[in-house]
């Protein structure tokens, strides 16, 4: 049975989340519909809406490729998260950390896990998924939708612009918000948060698109994928 639009749609983010697609790649509709066993029919609609919704584009007479973020374009994206996360922390109520806390300890244990390992695309994944955990833990579902796409276009920001931020300083400054979180004080959660997409857009160097021919590696599914919100 063939992958919907949709899966198709949510495979290649996060493939871009895992740093598994880079800016500029290719995304052939035959080798796609191939890969997922669909028509191209299915897949020009899944690439259709990636394209809506900022990841993929067309060059004419070339076909679909990812989309290789501008400065301007990874600046707007980061102060998006900006506004999002703090936000989303800001209005974090105190009963909810008996809750919140033990499924954020857990996701910073695997990242941790997945650091010692050899797996980079799955510590890639883990260290992005944490902002989408975090949304969807504090009851935030739309917003985490919203926060996976912006989440992803940074990601294709620091692939594109070379980022020098360590994971394990990514790591470290995660499991700081969520200590701030566990000892009731949200303004400190919220600081600790600004300060680390500070760090990681900051840590951005402009340089030049890795592009490379090995879509079906790619797009692999992620053993550390975790199942959608219900």
């Amino acid at each position: 049975m063939g992958t919907s639009q949709s899966q198709i749609a949510q495979q290649v983010v996060e493939s871009i989340l895992a740093q598994k697609l880079a800016p500029g790649e290719r995304l052939g509709e035959q080798e796609l519909a191939d890969l997922f066993g669909v028509s191209r029919t299915t897949v020009r609609e899944a690439l259709m809406q990636l394209q809506a919704r900022g990841f993929i584009e067309v060059r004419p007479r070339r076909g679909w490729y990812v989309v290789e973020p501008s400065v301007d374009d990874a600046r707007d994206a980061f102060s998006a998260r900006r506004i999002i996360e703090s936000g989303i922390l800001a209005g974090a109520g105190r009963p909810l950390q008996h809750t919140v806390v033990p499924r954020l300890r857990a996701h910073i244990a695997e990242e941790r896990q997945a650091i010692e390992g050899a797996d980079a695309a799955t510590r890639a994944f883990l260290l992005a998924d944490f902002h989408v955990c975090l949304a969807e833990t504090l009851g935030h579902r739309t917003l985490s939708d919203i926060l996976r796409d912006l989440t992803a276009r940074t990601t294709l920001a620091a692939s594109l612009y070379q980022s020098r931020h360590e994971a394990s300083a990514s790591c470290a400054e995660h499991a700081a918000i969520v200590e701030a979180l566990e000892a009731g004080d949200t303004a400190l959660a919220r600081e600790r948060m600004l300060a680390h997409i500070g760090h990681v857009e900051d840590a951005l160097d402009p340089g030049q698109p890795r592009s490379h021919d090995r879509l079906r590696d790619s797009l692999a599914p992620l053993a550390a994928t975790r199942p959608a919100a219900g």
